[in-house]
């Protein structure tokens, strides 16, 4: 990886039947790997479908999405969940990506959490491992790669087990000054002004550091910048920052 390469990922096919949330045809033309959620706090088996047919036509990797069981929550309310339960529910999750995209001629080629899970699996060891046993799971015989937080306990344990780990950052979530995300619970915990996003964008990218929300510099080597699809004008702002990325010299590439 050169300092100059990044992959851009955001959360697509969030929605449930009737119900739309993300503008998963635009930023199918904008990112390089797409988080597909894959029912447990959102999405259903037709987007689920749709999504990664659109995906594999235009190239862009596809990634399992996993949640805690949290439609009415959209998996953003941490749960106390079993480590063997938490496990079948994350590999359950990754089996029925593959599904779809295997009928779509790809296949699922990373993991995510999503909402609280992937807070929780920052701190929490437990509920990490369950995640990493998930994942090896459905895997198989594939590693697949887990995107996470950097220093989180999830990467401790993907990489502990032989799975690979990819370095994520926000460009849209504000910092703390370990290198953690703001709870959304509290102000500021997400950046709105669209000239604010490309600038941390930019920074994340090519010098590699972020500004936390206290004023300190924060060190973010991350692979992969995610952009947010469920905010209002996101696929526009996706669009802006990828043309920015590209006009500073930044390649973009999937990682998986």
């Amino acid at each position: 990886m050169t300092a100059l390469v990044i992959d851009l990922n955001a959360d697509l096919g969030e929605g449930f039947g009737r119900w739309s949330l993300t503008d998963d045809e635009r930023l199918l033309s904008v990112v390089t790997s797409a988080n597909v959620a894959c029912g447990f706090h959102a999405g259903d088996p037709s987007t689920m479908r749709r999504v990664c047919e659109l995906a594999a036509e235009r190239g862009v990797r596809i990634g399992a999405q996993v949640s805690y069981r949290d439609l009415a929550g959209f998996g953003r309310r941490s749960m106390d969940v079993p480590r063997r339960e938490l496990a079948d529910e994350i590999a359950y999750q990754i089996g029925a990506l593959e599904v779809f995209a295997r009928a779509a001629g790809a296949r699922v080629a990373y993991v995510k959490p999503h909402g609280a899970l992937y807070n929780r699996t920052v701190h929490d060891a437990e509920q990490a491992a369950a995640v990493v046993e998930g994942t090896l799971l459905a895997g198989g015989e594939r590693r697949l790669p887990v995107l996470g937080l950097p220093g989180s306990r999830l990467h401790e344990a993907a990489a502990a087990a032989g799975l690979p780990v990819v370095p994520e950052a926000f460009a849209d979530r504000a910092y703390t000054a370990r290198g953690t995300l703001v709870p959304r619970t509290e102000p500021g915990a997400v950046v709105e002004d669209p000239d604010e996003v490309v600038a941390r964008s930019l920074s994340m990218a090519v010098e590699r550091v972020v500004t936390a929300a206290t004023g300190e510099r924060v060190a973010v080597p991350a692979r992969s910048l995610c952009l947010h699809g469920d905010t209002p004008g996101a696929a526009g702002l996706a669009e802006r920052v990828r043309r920015e990325l590209v006009a500073a010299g930044v390649a973009l590439e999937a990682f998986a």
